[in-house]
């Protein structure tokens, strides 16, 4: 089944739209890197043209995967939205039934999650469990340390706010 949208923040968007347009702009800084790399000579045993070469090859991977996705999305804007469900833009507060460990998770995009940041993709594993729940569900979820059973505590919608 092929994806046809991903919602995706306005912020998110945003940031995706600076980061190809910067990839783009250093496209001739890299060819020419890879130009002063290849007049060293023999390109067997040149570690700056490898280098040169990869650099390329990633920026370009990731430039055809940002513009692939660009048609796919619908963009959101998150201080529009609310209500009493968990949705992308909603912010959840579970606790673990077992340990009483509470956790805050922002419900985004795939390409704009960042668990570091208390963000998570309405994709991964929580974040599909926590879908369209209420205060006071129970939701089992596997996650690499094993089973867990979260309870919905609260569900905010903090809007654009998330990204200060």
């Amino acid at each position: 089944m092929a994806v046809t949208n991903i919602p995706i923040s306005k912020q998110g968007y945003k940031r995706l739209e600076e980061e190809l347009a910067r990839l783009k702009s250093e496209r001739p800084a890299i060819i020419q890197a890879i130009k002063e790399a290849r007049e060293e000579g023999d390109l067997r045993e040149n570690a700056g043209y490898d280098a040169a070469r990869e650099r390329q090859g990633m920026a370009e991977a990731r430039i055809k995967y940002i513009e692939s996705r660009m048609a796919l999305y619908q963009v959101i804007d998150l201080d529009k939205l609310s209500g009493d469900k968990v949705i992308f833009g909603s912010t959840v507060e579970v606790e673990d039934v077992d340990t009483e460990e509470s956790r805050t998770y922002t419900i985004l995009g795939p390409d704009e999650a960042e668990p570091a940041k208390g963000s998570i993709s309405f994709l991964s594993p929580v974040g599909q469990a926590l879908l369209g729940k209420e205060v006071g569900d129970e939701v089992s979820v596997d996650i690499p340390r094993g089973r867990v059973t979260y309870e919905i505590v609260d569900i905010t919608f903090r809007g654009s706010s998330i990204f200060d």
